[in-house]
């Protein structure tokens, strides 16, 4: 819970009562609604829905599914997760490059964001034929390897409160889009430990996840390799899972203690 300090109960300043509401959702490890909010900083329920709008336009916040939690949002994650370690980006780099190299396919380093996947970072193959996504750049949750990992290691309530708002529409002819299948393949994540997208968001393209855990065994990432299908094969994907768990446990070491 957020300390209340005397400016904080007078009011402060709109830059000091936005910096507050997202230290409350950072500390709390969980979204929070607006009443849960306004019971910590002790604002009014108008100033404080107006704050989570704004900073939720910025990418600071994200809201739920159902618009009435706002959680972590992808652009204060990337601000955290730099800070850790003095700066942890470089040396995320240097292991998705050095995966890059041994596998020779485009690798990227995600988490989730309200109901999208975001790339936190992203090191390219050196090939013609591939998919550009600049870090920042979001993708849906039913249909990407990252996505469906980072669902399946959900804990249940939040897992289930997203499952019921995705739209389940078909990117391409193998988009999973039955719920009770989705669920199944989610149950499948967990149980291998890897997820795969078989052309599930784009024709012609396959990719492969791992999770990347905290100290505590909680996932807070992934680690994902994806390429064109024509020189990627979703047997090629699962030989190279020593590599991505191997990259995976250095990847860990870079988030927070």
């Amino acid at each position: 819970m957020v300390e209340k300090t005397p400016e904080m109960r007078e009011g402060g300043s709109a830059v000091d009562r936005g910096l507050d509401l997202i230290e409350a959702v950072a500390m709390a490890g969980r979204a929070l609604t607006v009443a849960e909010l306004c019971g910590l900083l002790d604002l009014p329920k108008p100033t404080v829905h107006r704050l989570c709008q704004r900073l939720a336009g910025t990418g600071y916040l994200a809201r739920e599914p159902g618009g009435h939690h706002y959680g972590v949002g992808p652009r204060l994650m990337r601000v955290g997760l730099a800070v850790q370690r003095g700066g942890a980006g470089p040396e995320r780099r240097a292991i998705l490059k050095s995966v890059v190299d041994e596998i020779g396919e485009t690798c990227n380093f995600t988490a989730l964001a309200g109901d999208e996947v975001i790339y936190l970072d992203r090191v390219e193959a050196r090939w013609p034929l591939r998919l550009h996504l600049e870090p920042g750049s979001r993708v849906p949750l039913h249909c990407t390897a990252s996505g469906k990992l980072l669902l399946a290691y959900l804990p249940e309530p939040r897992r289930a409160r997203i499952l019921r708002a995705i739209d389940f529409s078909p990117f391409t002819p193998g988009t999973i889009t039955s719920p009770s299948a989705f669920a199944a393949e989610l149950a499948s994540i967990r149980r291998q430990g890897y997820s795969l997208d078989r052309e599930e968001f784009l024709l012609g393209l396959v990719a492969i996840a791992v999770p990347v855990s905290d100290s505590r065994g909680e996932v807070l990432a992934a680690l994902a390799c994806h390429a064109p299908s024509a020189r990627f094969s979703l047997a090629r994907a699962v030989e190279c899972l020593p590599i991505l768990r191997r990259a995976s446990a250095q990847l860990a070491d870079t988030l927070p203690a």
